[in-house]
């Protein structure tokens, strides 16, 4: 499971409000048995007010998804659903939504 890597939620109390989790997690850690994950939503009502920086808009799969950076979690390897794309392209916005949610720079 690679860091960046968007993975289909299997949840089904968030999966329709979270289609995707995205997977943020340091490759270094692969044999912890959670993955940090944030996850993505193309509601923009499931924030009150996106901040560009805490919240970027990437593309999977050819549509836009706001990423919840606020809403990280860590969940169970088993329960990550399948690989749907690689936002590495995008990792320069989500390390600095992280670095904003934990500094505010």
């Amino acid at each position: 499971m690679p860091q960046f890597s968007t993975h289909r939620n299997r949840n089904a109390q968030t999966k329709s409000l979270f289609p995707l989790l995205l997977d943020i997690q340091s490759d270094l850690l692969e044999d912890l048995p959670t993955r940090a994950v944030i996850p993505l939503t193309q509601s923009s009502g499931a924030t009150l007010k996106p901040l560009s920086r805490l919240t970027p808009i990437i593309k999977v799969e050819g549509k836009a998804y706001i990423v919840l950076t606020y809403q990280l979690a860590t969940i169970a390897k088993t329960a990550l659903g399948p690989v749907v794309s690689d936002a590495s392209p995008d990792r320069s916005a989500i390390v600095a939504a992280l670095d904003f949610l934990i500094s505010g720079v």
